[in-house]
Formats: C-alpha cells, sequence, structure tokens
C-alpha cells in the first residue's frame, strides 16, 4: 500500500476551513471526492494543520494511503482534473515511507499574515488580506514581534474554545516587513494554539497605529488573558505557507518518488 505526500494551495474563501463538516464544505471533503473519482477508494487525507474557515494555504502538505500503486505524478494529474472547479490544487505529489505523516511528522509550520495599508478599498485582493487604511509603522511591529519569539504561555493569543491541552508554544521566528503598500508577518513554530497568528496580528495592528508599544505586548503576553490582547484578525489575511519535515525523512520520500518515477518511465 503507497503513501503519498501532497503539497496543495487553495483559496480558502469559499471553504469552511480544511476539515471535513456535516453541513458545510470543507477542502478535505473535496478532495477526498476527487481521489475516489480517479481511484474508486474511500480514503483518509491527513493535513499538516487543520486551517480555519476562509484561510487559504500556498503550501499545505496532506498525506494519504491507497490501495493501487500510482505513479506520483499520475496521482497529481487525476486529483487535479477531477477537482475541478473548486479552488484547490495539488502542486506537487510524492511516493513517501510508511513511516511518514504529514502531521505527525511535521518539525516546522509556517504562515503569513498579509495586511494592505492604504487608504483606497482593496479590488484584487478583496478576501486575500486585510485593509487597514490607517498608516502602520512596520518597524515598530517587527520589535514589538520579537517579544513573542521563544518559549511562553500565550493564553492571551489563544481562542478561548481552544482545545490544545496546554497554551505553551515556542515560537521560533516572527518578522514584519513592509512591501509597497503590503504589511507581510512571517511566523514560524512547531504548532500554533487556535486563533493564534490572527490574534497576535490583531495586537501587532494596535502597535502599527501608535497605540500600543512593546511593553504592551510584554503586558499581554503576561496577563494570560484573551481579553488583554488586541481584536482577532480576520481568517481572509492568513495563508498557511509551508512545512518542514525530519531531512531525513524528505531524503526517503525524494528516493521513493525518484524510484517510482523511473520505473514509470
Amino acid at each position: 500500500m503507497p503513501r503519498y505526500k501532497l503539497t496543495i494551495e487553495y483559496d480558502g474563501t469559499d471553504f469552511y476551513g480544511w476539515q471535513r463538516q456535516k453541513e458545510e464544505i470543507s477542502v478535505q471533503e473535496v478532495l477526498e471526492e476527487a481521489i475516489f473519482k480517479f481511484s474508486g477508494e474511500r480514503i483518509p487525507v491527513f493535513a499538516s494543520g487543520r486551517t480555519d474557515s476562509g484561510v487559504h494555504a500556498l503550501g499545505q502538505v496532506a498525506s494519504m494511503d491507497l490501495e493501487k500503486d500510482f505513479p506520483a505524478f499520475k496521482v497529481r494529474e487525476a486529483i487535479n482534473f477531477h477537482i475541478r472547479p473548486a479552488k484547490v490544487a495539488v502542486v506537487d505529489a510524492e511516493v513517501v515511507d510508511q513511516e511518514f505523516h504529514a502531521r505527525f511528522s511535521a518539525t516546522e509550520r509556517s504562515y503569513l499574515y498579509r495586511i494592505i495599508n492604504r487608504r483606497a478599498h482593496l479590488v484584487l485582493d478583496h478576501k486575500r488580506a486585510w485593509f487597514i487604511p490607517q498608516k502602520l509603522d512596520a518597524q515598530a511591529m517587527h520589535e514589538a514581534a520579537q517579544v513573542l519569539v521563544g518559549i511562553h504561555d500565550f493564553s492571551s493569543f489563544r481562542a478561548k474554545d481552544c482545545q490544545a491541552k496546554s497554551p505553551v508554544k515556542s515560537i521560533n521566528e516572527i518578522s514584519v516587513k513592509r512591501v509597497g503598500e503590503e504589511i507581510r508577518i512571517e511566523l514560524s513554530a512547531r504548532s500554533f494554539l487556535y486563533h493564534q497568528v490572527r490574534n497576535i496580528a490583531g495586537s501587532l495592528k494596535k502597535v502599527g497605529m501608535g497605540k500600543w508599544t512593546s511593553d504592551d505586548i510584554h503586558r499581554v503576553l503576561a496577563a494570560k488573558d484573551r481579553s488583554q490582547a488586541g481584536e482577532m484578525a480576520p481568517a481572509w489575511g492568513l495563508y498557511f505557507v509551508g512545512v518542514k519535515f525530519d531531512p531525513q525523512a524528505e531524503d526517503v520520500a525524494h528516493d521513493l518518488s525518484a524510484g517510482k518515477e523511473a520505473n514509470a518511465q
């Protein structure tokens, strides 16, 4: 039974998040239905991160098992053929070792939060970024964000209904930079709490507007109280960018896929 690693991008606007829902359409559902259409198999697809309703992905990673042995490139092409017109695409597929799991083998996940900071309303980036017309100081936001790097109790930045056993997480890196009219907040960590990135973005907005400083971020973090942090930023500005795995596991995946493709030729 071969195992496949899929790298996926999607526009989350029309989806009720990644995970299957009883009454709402999800990314997982349309992906699993497309797989069934070409393989005839009803199988679960496991993602590296369960993105929320409206959140986009540039490099979501998922893993799945099939009874039939298909070349990886044919899996990619078949899924993309059957998944249309849903705004989901498999950009890469690899055969991987049975030990690989998209969720449990991940060592780091990366997110991007996009803010468009200008006076004119959004047209092309509508539902693709957070529109903030007031002038923001990206450098001040970056400096304040460094308070959050490292191991902390992030209770002030987690959703009230977050089901994680512990609020303690380790953020590896946060950067905030301006590129023209866009402010890009980039974060990486092994894992994140529910709504953690969006709540951080909302708090950094207050710094950018001059209402808060780095000391306020310190204060909010120490409070361990969600009511002390800023607003939750909208889902449509958030992008799941990519995942890192154990380098040895990545080498195994590459070697297996290379062998399969050579045999197919």
